[in-house]
């Protein structure tokens, strides 16, 4: 399998996406545009109410997934998640003040929580970086992980304090945000993440030949060539970028970054050259397909989407434990 069939699957699903909800619509209807867009509700709805949450879903799904890939290289460790290292955590508790002390702070068309988010997961790389860099050697691995994973349980504390003190009203916005949520009814978000997403995987397309070294440890990569500093630095900074954008547009939804990964190696098998391209791609239109699922399981309730994730990624995780087992 090439890398064009996980982007064809992605467009497809981004095409028919918008098509699908508890409204019916006329896609003829919504491109007539000898009617006025005021009075055209099918144009509305998918201009509007979907295609903004099924670009943000793609955006995110294939953030999280090549993260995901990444990560897993880098600490070698098949069970990395993109929010292993704090950063999810750190962009949640940015989101959290936003939205119970700023919720409706505008700057250059986007509110303050996606901004303060990427902002909170900015300030979580550094702190991790911080921790774990040896002096003239490089990242320690090791200290990556346990700083990942101590910030996480003091971040998530910091996120039960804040709900803890939030009035009723803000509580509600921020349990729902928690738990992963596609509702994006503008392309701003997604214009001010986009500079972000794409210096990422730049950083993931010059990474792809050296990840099949990192994988197998930092001393092998060295003997064939590798410069492991700096490729550990860029494999760190790019995957938590993406991340931290990521958790900006959609929230903390959980799993994509373990699922897709691990689905696309039984297919393409282990040479990321493969797996990083075709896990973006499918991880793309798995979380769009999922968001779909989100909006017409229960219509017209809509889900939030990590529920959905979680749902499908909790049995998945399990099965994975069982088989490294």
């Amino acid at each position: 399998m090439n890398g064009d069939v996980p982007a064809a699957i992605a467009v497809a699903a981004c095409v028919l996406a918008p098509l699908v909800g508890s409204t019916s619509i006329s896609l003829a209807r919504v491109f007539d545009w000898s009617l006025p867009f005021a009075d055209n509700v099918d144009a509305q709805v998918f201009f509007i109410a979907r295609l903004p949450r099924t670009l943000a879903g793609a955006l995110v799904g294939a953030a999280l997934a090549a993260s995901g890939v990444v990560l897993q290289a880098l600490l070698r460790n098949p069970l990395a998640t993109p929010f292993t290292l704090g950063v999810s955590a750190g962009a949640a508790l940015g989101a959290m003040l936003a939205l119970t002390l700023a919720p409706a702070t505008v700057a250059g068309g986007v509110t303050a929580v996606p901004l303060a988010s990427f902002a909170g997961a900015v300030g979580a790389v550094f702190i991790v970086y911080w921790l774990a860099r040896v002096r003239h050697r490089g990242l320690s691995t090791e200290v990556l992980l346990l700083a990942g994973v101590t910030l996480n349980a003091f971040f998530s504390a910091l996120i039960l304090f804040v709900q803890y003190v939030a009035d009723q009203a803000d509580v509600l916005r921020t349990v729902r945000w928690l738990m992963g949520d596609l509702d994006v009814s503008s392309y701003g978000p997604m214009v001010a993440a986009l500079p972000l997403l794409v210096a990422a995987f730049v950083g993931f397309a010059w990474l792809m030949r050296s990840l099949n070294l990192l994988a197998m440890g930092s001393e092998s990569a060295m003997t064939r060539g590798v410069n492991v500093h700096a490729a550990q630095r860029l494999a760190f900074f790019s995957a938590s970028i993406a991340t931290g954008a990521a958790v900006s547009l959609g929230g903390p939804i959980g799993f994509i970054g373990i699922i897709v990964p691990h689905l696309v190696r039984l297919v393409v098998g282990a040479d990321h050259r493969l797996v990083l391209p075709a896990s973006a791609g499918f991880g793309a239109a798995f979380l769009v397909a999922c968001d779909v699922v989100a909006r017409t399981v229960m219509a017209p309730v809509e889900l939030p989407v990590g529920i959905i994730t979680a749902v499908i990624g909790g049995p998945f995780f399990l099965w994975l434990l069982v088989r490294q087992s």
